[in-house]
């Protein structure tokens, strides 16, 4: 698989990236089942098989079970850590978490929470160091001077080599950049064909409607653009909503596999690795052979005229 490189790093990333957020099974306290545990294996070797060396976690997903079965995995093969690029997240957290009781779903950016959240992945994981730490959803509360306290820590007692953020808007991130003595190397953000406000916004400038369709992306492509930050896209596949039969661009997502000896998902992830931004996708289903067909789109090129179309037949309009 081809790659890209991080900017403002030394990391090579596959271009494709796998989520690991549903590899723990449930969302509870449950100890993780066999089936669940196969499972992973099973997918995450499918990554690696397909030349993916970029893996995605974040301290909330399956309530930290994730980040459990994946130290297995880990621990089955000495070498793989070196051979990986680790990335996890926090600062969601849910009602009546591991570390409070009686309290209601939060975000916590304070110094405390990132630290003590940051140790325990690296517990779960089983691994001396974080590759990257992202900011996981923007907390209104945030006192950046708190943010740098952590992420100075952090980086100067070798747990965590690089930062970034996710779903975070422009303003964010220069807030944060302000009083941080490291650069934000990432923004993972929402981005498929069916969720495109990223691009769409660009085109409805100063047209009725924009905001809606939008949803207020506020130059956030562009801005990463500039300040070389590197945009990693979540839900990819629009949770699988294109591959339905029934929806209106699923005839020609068909059609351009058909014609170019790939898969539905080959497709949907060309479209997003066509942007010139060097966008990383970030595959989140469990079935190998779903990630094996997801692993097909690097080897897919689409013109500008399939991208357009693909992107008008997912809007239902042309651009205008």
């Amino acid at each position: 698989m081809r790659t890209y490189r991080i900017p403002q790093t030394d990391l090579t990333v596959s271009r494709l990236a796998y989520g690991c957020m549903k590899i723990g099974g449930t969302w509870d306290q449950e100890p993780i089942s066999a089936e669940a545990e196969k499972t992973a294996h099973a997918a995450v070797e499918a990554a690696l098989e397909s030349g993916i060396n970029f893996f995605d976690h974040a301290d909330i997903y399956c309530s930290g079970k994730s980040e459990t079965v994946f130290s297995r995995i880990l621990a089955t093969d000495t070498s793989l850590r070196d051979r990986i690029v680790l990335q996890s997240k926090v600062g969601i957290r849910f009602p009546n978490d591991a570390y409070d009781s009686g309290e209601p779903a939060r975000y916590d950016f304070s110094r405390a929470h990132i630290i003590r959240s940051t140790e325990a992945i690296l517990q779960r994981l089983g691994v001396a160091h974080l590759d990257i730490l992202l900011l996981h959803r923007p907390d209104p509360l945030v006192e950046p001077a708190e943010v740098a306290a952590a992420f100075d820590e952090l980086q100067s007692s070798g747990k965590v080599r690089h930062f970034g953020v996710s779903n975070h808007t422009p303003a964010q991130i220069e807030l944060l950049k302000r009083h941080l003595r490291q650069p934000l190397v990432v923004n993972q953000l929402e981005f498929s064909l069916a969720q495109p406000a990223l691009v769409v916004e660009g085109v409805l400038v100063n047209r009725t409607g924009a905001i809606e369709e939008a949803h207020l992306a506020t130059g956030l492509l562009d801005y990463c653009r500039l300040n070389e930050i590197f945009i990693q896209a979540w839900s990819p596949i629009g949770g699988g909503k294109l591959l339905k039969p029934d929806h209106a661009a699923a005839p020609l997502i068909a059609k351009l596999a058909a014609e170019k000896s790939t898969t539905p998902e080959g497709i949907l992830l060309a479209w997003i690795l066509r942007h010139p931004a060097g966008i990383q996708p970030i595959i989140g289903t469990t079935r190998a052979d779903r990630v094996r067909a997801s692993a097909k789109a690097d080897a897919v090129v689409l013109t500008r005229e399939e991208w357009y179309a693909l992107l008008a037949a997912a809007r239902g309009k042309n651009v205008p």
